[in-house]
Formats: structure tokens, sequence, C-alpha cells
């Protein structure tokens, strides 16, 4: 019996065939490289160094956050007002008071749009940029699948340092039901897998553990991987700190560069950070998980992935509001947010990181406009809907304030300059300087974009 999500359950079966939608990330094929693009055109803007990936699981519902309808009909318009921002002409959500002395650093997408509509289908989009050929709840994770982005992100692009891991993801795995797909470098190989952190920062004493090199034992001669392996597998501490990875041959080497590198372990240290800025944060997994994103960027991390809940609802869990969607966004989920991610800018802001950072917002869709009240789910809920939802970026050359399309009257449709995950993620490769066209091959052979849409460039300065 499965426990995902009842709702928008496909009833069509999933086969191998549908799920042939595989590339690989290889050098080979790059189209435009990115020196041989800035020598051509000088006056191009800096491309960002970091991208921090914040996926919001659940799908928050755009019509009670960002894109607010306050004159469309009752049912639709919901239960919040909208509230002034410091961008003139501009309004969130009341219970974003904190978000509205910020928003104006941020561009908004108001027009993304696809037709997945289950939750691992969808997210799975999200997190690659490339839709499956179903939508099916049961999308399993196989190597036929596109990687993760910071994997290719890590192919193509990696850290300037080698001991600074490429991408890093945290605190949770997602799953509804299964695993999520999308979250790991699939047929990439698992040495382009994130280092995943399955560890809650906001536990007290939180950090990276140490590999204890034995008496007389120097880190240059620990060279054997064999004997490394058996090093470390006598650690469980280690061992357990990455459950992704236990077992692993490029395990054991992450580890020894780990350990090499004094400035990831510091990076783990969170106690060398003001209670003061800790508590701003939010003493929450989500607020503590964002504090330690900043710090692993400014370490050198090219690609971070914060997760905001390992299921898609629920106490624990993300933005699936069926039922009581109002009280679970004033209760829960809009006072989290509104208390982490305005503190977050801020933050990287004053830090000189937000200018070379790529901050994107983003669920896996949006709610329906319709208020809903199901004998499932309950009263005054929103149901999925892929057809029109909100997405944010920040920083890293982004024009501040900047809208991209709007939704009709109601937040059903895209109005105008509709765009899918697909120009998502070419907008996230291009700004980090990869092209988006860059031409790779999958488990067949063929030849395939790392994204096949198109960059979003008029968000940027």
């Amino acid at each position: 019996m499965t426990i995902a999500c009842g709702d928008f359950q496909a009833t069509s079966r999933m086969s191998r065939r549908c799920l042939l939608r595989a590339g690989t990330a290889g050098l080979a094929g790059l189209a435009l490289p990115s020196l041989l693009r800035a020598a051509a055109n000088p006056g191009a803007r800096a491309p960002a160094k970091h991208i921090l990936f914040l996926h919001q699981f659940g799908g928050p519902s755009h019509l009670d956050t960002f894109d607010m309808k306050p004159d469309a009909p009752d049912g639709i318009r919901g239960e919040f007002s909208p509230i002034a921002t410091n961008q003139p002409d501009l309004r969130v959500s009341e219970h974003l008071p904190r978000f509205a002395t910020v928003v104006d650093r941020f561009a908004q997408i108001r027009s993304v749009h696809h037709k997945m509509r289950n939750h691992n289908s969808a997210t799975y989009y999200s997190l690659t940029g490339h839709a499956p050929l179903l939508d099916d709840i049961r999308l399993r994770d196989t190597q036929e699948l596109y990687p993760a982005y910071g994997s290719t992100v890590a192919r193509l692009a990696p850290s300037d340092d080698p001991a600074i891991p490429s991408f890093m993801a945290f605190p949770h795995v997602m799953r509804d039901g299964s695993v999520t797909p999308g979250q790991h470098a699939s047929f990439l190989g698992k040495a382009y897998d994130p280092f995943f952190i399955g560890q809650d920062p906001n536990r007290k004493n939180f950090r990276l553990p140490e590999l204890t090199l034995p008496d007389k034992l120097s880190l240059d001669r620990l060279d054997d991987r064999r004997g490394l392996q058996r090093l470390i597998d006598s650690q469980t501490d280690l061992m357990s700190w990455s459950e992704t990875a236990q077992g692993i041959d490029a395990f054991y080497d992450r580890a020894l560069t780990m350990l090499a590198s004094p400035r990831v372990k510091r990076a783990f240290d969170l106690s060398e950070e003001p209670d003061r800025l800790r508590d701003e944060y939010g003493r929450t997994t989500y607020g503590q998980s964002c504090l330690l994103a900043r710090r692993l960027l400014e370490a050198g991390v090219r690609f971070v992935s914060v997760y905001f809940s390992p299921t898609i609802g629920g106490p624990k869990g993300g933005w699936d509001t069926h039922g009581d969607n109002f009280n679970q966004l004033k209760n829960k989920l809009l006072p989290m947010t509104d208390q982490t991610v305005p503190t977050l800018i801020r933050d990287m802001a004053a830090r000189g990181l937000l200018d070379e950072t790529l901050i994107v917002w983003m669920g896996e869709f949006g709610r329906t406009p319709r208020v809903t009240n199901t004998k499932q789910f309950g009263p005054d809920g929103r149901d999925h809907w892929p057809n029109c939802y909100t997405v944010l970026m920040a920083g890293g050359g982004i024009t501040p304030g900047a809208i991209h399309g709007a939704s009709d009257r109601i937040g059903a449709y895209p109005a105008i300059d509709a765009v899918t995950p697909d120009d998502v993620a070419a907008t996230m490769f291009w700004a980090l300087g990869i092209d988006p066209a860059t031409e790779v091959r999958d488990t067949l052979g063929r030849p395939l974009p790392i994204a096949a849409g198109q960059p979003i460039t008029s968000i940027f300065s």
C-alpha cells in the first residue's frame, strides 16, 4: 500500500521504456564554453559563482504568498490580505511581513507552468529541468533519468578547489511514498552525487565528524584505497553521516579530501556564529540549514540544495495543503519562511555573497485557484496546480524587483510570457556561465542538451 499523496494519482503503468529520458553530462560536446563566450563579448555580465537552490517540497500556494488576487471572486482569493512592500505597487501576503522588506531584492517569475500533477514526477522535473514522459506517482529513481542540477554543475563547472565539494545537499531525502527521483547524479556516477548531509543542523553539537588517523600515519601516506576504506568503515560516526554514500568508492576519496580541507570542516561548525544571528535564522531545521548553506557557499561550494521538508505535507512536512490550507500557512509554513529567507538574504548581502550567488526559491507546482472542500482532506484546501505558479530568484546578477510573465486574473494560467521548468533550468546553468545548449550523451549514446529551454535573461541586469 502506498503512503503517497492521494491527489491526482495516475492510473497508467510505468514501463522502463517510458523512463528513457536520460542524458549524460560530460565535457565533450560543450558547444560554447564560457571562456570563449567571454572573450567574444567582453562586456557581458560576469557569471555567478554559486547557486543556492531552496526547494519547497509539496508545492506552495502562489495565490496566498506572492501572486495574490485580492479582486478575485469568493472561493478563489482566499482568507489572507495583501500588504505593501518596499517595492511600489508590489504586494505580498500579510503573513510575510519580513519578506515584504526584502522582496525588492528578488525577481519573480509568475508564469511557470507544466503538466505534471503528481509530486514525484513534478519534483523530478523541478530538480532536473527535464519532464518524465509520463506523469506517474510511481516514478522511481533510475539511471535512465536525468541527474540533479548540482550533479551536472559538479561535472561541468566543479569547485575551484578540488578539496571543496562541488555539490552538497541537506537535510532531507525527499519522498512521496518512494524516494523522489532527481536528487542524485544518476548515470553520471557516484562521484557526482551530492555530499549529502542527513543530520539536523539544528541539533546540539552538530558538526562534520572527524576522520581519526592512526598513530604514525600521516595524511600523505594514506594513499591506499583499501586501507582508507577499512579506516573509514571502522569509524561508524563518519559512515552514518552520508547514508547515500556508504559502500561507494567515491565516498572514500571524498572523505579524504574533506579531511584535508579545514575550510569545509570549519564551515560545519555553526557554533562560530553569534547566537543572535542563529536566532534570527530561526532555531529550526530549515533555519539552521540555510545558515549552514551560507557558510558552505562562503567556503567555496559551487551548488547547495536545501530541502524544506522530507515529506510533502503533514505536521512535519511541506507545502501540500489539500486541507486546512490557510491555518497551515499562517501557523507554520509562512512564519518559518518569513523568518529564515529574509535573514539569509540580508546576511549574504552583508557578506558580499549575494552578488555572486544565484538563490532560487521554488516548489514543484502551485495550488488550485479555487478553495476546495473534500471528504478526504476537509475544508479550506487547495489542490495541486501545475498550470501556473511563481518562482523567485535573487542575487547572481538578477535585476532587483524584476517580474517576468503574469498569471491571469484568478492565477489559473499564464497570461503573458509563459515559461516551463526547462527554462528555469536553462536560466540556472546560464547564470553560472554554462551554455544550456551543451550537448551530452545518454546511456544509448544519443546527444541531448543539459537544458531544453531558454534562459530567462530579461530578469538579469
